[in-house]
């Protein structure tokens, strides 16, 4: 199972040392992080993108520049299939950045995509055609009610201004509890905490909030 992170700020922040503790956290994680990662960031009203099949341990992070809105994803793959790099996330519509942490069994879901993160990527994309926040809801109400067995779903998603957390789990709280820190106007949200920031809270669970 992945690790996500999310940062946001008024003001542009460095990436790459939030990214440096990011890649130590995967690094040293219980579950194998190297299958990959990858990184969107706003630059002026747009979203860029990098994935890649290296673990983001070994991956040069200096390349990155600043920014006031970041989303990362180490990549743990489901019984260690679909190692390719359009299969790592964040996911982008043009609109939306999307990254997914979790295992689900029995999905009834008919939705198009490689892997089943995109399907449940595309699922959000689908019910969310105005508010972000309430088509989110609306995904996760639905995903869960068709799936035999949730043992978590994680989900943060931004449309460039806001991030957006969904956080279920049923199974081992201390690896699927997401965690957020808030310090002098900037907000982190993470898999774990990261000794990058101080005063990390674990975030309850069935959580679906919005950050402003």
């Amino acid at each position: 199972m992945c690790r996500l992170l999310a940062v946001k700020d008024s003001r542009s922040f460095a990436m790459p040392p939030y990214l440096a503790s990011f890649a130590e956290m995967a690094r040293r994680s219980r579950e194998y992080q190297g299958d990959g990662w990858g990184c969107a960031w706003q630059d002026g009203a747009a979203w860029r993108l990098h994935r890649s099949v290296t673990p983001v341990w070994d991956d040069d992070l200096t390349r990155f520049g600043e920014t006031r809105l970041m989303l990362a994803h180490a990549r743990s793959a489901f019984r260690n299939e679909g190692i390719r790099v359009e299969n790592n996330m964040p996911f982008l519509d043009g609109r939306l950045a999307f990254a997914f942490n979790g295992e689900l069994h029995g999905v009834r879901i008919r939705e198009e995509g490689r892997i089943g993160a995109e399907k449940l990527f595309n699922t959000v994309r689908r019910l969310t055609n105005g508010s972000v926040a309430d088509g989110l809801a609306r995904a996760a109400r639905v995903i869960r009610r068709r799936t035999a067995h949730v043992r978590a779903m994680n989900v943060l998603l931004s449309d460039g201004e806001r991030i957006y957390l969904h956080s279920f789990f049923s199974e081992q709280p201390e690896y699927f509890t997401m965690h957020l820190a808030r310090n002098n106007g900037r907000l982190a949200i993470c898999s774990e905490p990261l000794s990058l920031e101080t005063g990390w809270q674990p975030l309850p669970n069935d959580t679906l909030e919005a950050f402003g």
